[in-house]
């Protein structure tokens, strides 16, 4: 095949973990990933890490964006950690995750393989462009 192939449009998952009720975020960038050509497919508000898992899974996602403003990334981010591991997609699956994360909980985040952080002010542009640069070849 040439250089040109058509690839299919980039899957992904947003979704609002645990008790956090706030999901302007995520709409925001549902319709923002949705205008950059991705394929969007949104969770919905209360979602447990388990449902989250089973729905990236199932939807054979590229990109698993999680939004959490609660305060319980150290708890929640985790759990969906080591789902996608159990499943064998924690590799084939870009995770970013969104929201309000103190720079003193990012290392452990990202040691657990979180691909990226986006906190309050990050541009669109910066998380289309990552999504672009780094969804896993499939």
């Amino acid at each position: 095949m040439s250089g040109d192939q058509t690839q299919r449009s980039t899957r992904c998952l947003i979704a609002k973990v645990g008790l956090d009720g706030h999901d302007r975020g995520a709409h925001v960038i549902s319709r923002a990933f949705r205008d950059a050509g991705f394929e969007v497919i949104y969770s919905g508000l209360h979602q447990s890490p388990d449902a989250i898992v089973q729905a990236a899974v199932q939807e054979d996602v590229d990109v698993l964006g999680v939004s959490i403003l609660s305060g319980a990334h150290g708890t929640l981010v985790p759990k969906i950690v080591d789902g996608l591991d159990d499943y064998g997609a924690l590799e084939d699956t870009l995770l970013v995750v969104g929201g309000i994360i103190p720079d003193d909980d990012q290392p452990e985040l990202f040691d657990l393989g979180v691909d990226a952080i986006f906190g309050p002010g990050a541009s669109i542009d910066e998380m289309v462009d990552f999504v672009r640069e780094n969804r896993p070849d499939r």
